[in-house]
């Protein structure tokens, strides 16, 4: 996780926590930017692996 940029990148396996694992890191990535959570973003770039990052802001590994 790399905070520098507002952004972490997650790998969720168990799809019935996703919705809860999601909301959680939209909530940490928008605390830790002092941001509005409307500018939290998820982008999904695999199976199972999802990105939550500004908008605004590239992210390691995300497709704009």
């Amino acid at each position: 996780m790399n905070f520098e940029s507002h952004s972490m990148t997650l790998k969720i396996w168990d799809h019935s926590t996703m919705d809860h694992t999601l909301e959680a890191a939209i909530a940490h990535v928008s605390t830790k930017a002092n941001a509005p959570r409307d500018r939290v973003r998820v982008s999904r770039s695999g199976p199972n692996v999802f990105t939550v990052s500004l908008s605004g802001e590239s992210a390691a590994g995300t497709v704009a």
